[in-house]
């Protein structure tokens, strides 16, 4: 494992423990066992090391589960919305609720309203999450699977809805609360059935 990798796991391990705004750079050197000037030949700063945590767990949480950017055309082309929905939602998820990743989700989740770069990483998840979501409504026009009239608003809407399924799941999680495991499938169905296979004309 090369030092910054060892940084980063062990940064993770603190944050895990104490929350992100109660680690320091010399927690993390000490963590470690290294002196804290060594940390700032890798990283400036904390900020850059939490930036990094987050590029390089996701990387590692996709590489694990064998996810690639699509071919989006190939993807949409032999199966319904729905099939083709609930791909892409769920491998979203299986990313997202990888241990080293969904251990990071949760950090940040509980600083974003009080630390600029859990919101920047959040905001920059979000963005990701809309911009695969548009080219896949993209490729579903194309393939005439998806009937709307202004597809970026579509995809927006998609997209948030999901995020707020996904955070309301993990809330219930975390709040030992039963949750109603089939919510987002049911709302692709719901989805699928509004706006696959249908006359653009008749859509008020």
């Amino acid at each position: 494992m090369e030092r910054k990798e060892e940084i980063i796991q062990a940064a993770l391990m603190l944050a895990s423990k104490n929350g992100i705004d109660n680690v320091s750079m010399s927690q993390i050197a000490m963590q470690l066992g290294i002196k804290k000037p060594s940390l700032y030949n890798h990283f400036r700063s904390k900020d850059e090391i939490v930036k990094a945590m987050y590029d390089y767990l996701r990387t590692q949480a996709k590489e694990k589960l064998k996810i690639t950017d699509p071919d989006y055309g190939k993807l949409v082309k032999d199966k319904s919305l729905e099939e083709v929905l609930k791909l892409a939602v769920h491998n979203y998820c299986k990313m997202s609720t990888q241990s080293d990743m969904f251990s990071f989700y949760k950090i940040i989740y509980s600083t974003r309203a009080t630390n600029c770069m859990a919101a920047q990483i959040m905001c920059e998840e979000t963005e990701k999450m809309l911009l695969a979501t548009k080219n896949l409504f993209y490729a579903l026009q194309v393939h005439q699977k998806i009937f709307v009239k202004d597809i970026d608003q579509a995809a927006i809407s998609f997209t948030m809805t999901i995020h707020s399924l996904i955070d309301y799941q993990l809330d219930r999680k975390s709040a030992g609360n039963k949750f109603n495991e089939d919510i987002l499938d049911n709302y692709i169905c719901w989805f699928s059935k509004e706006f696959g296979g249908k006359d653009e004309e008749n859509i008020d």
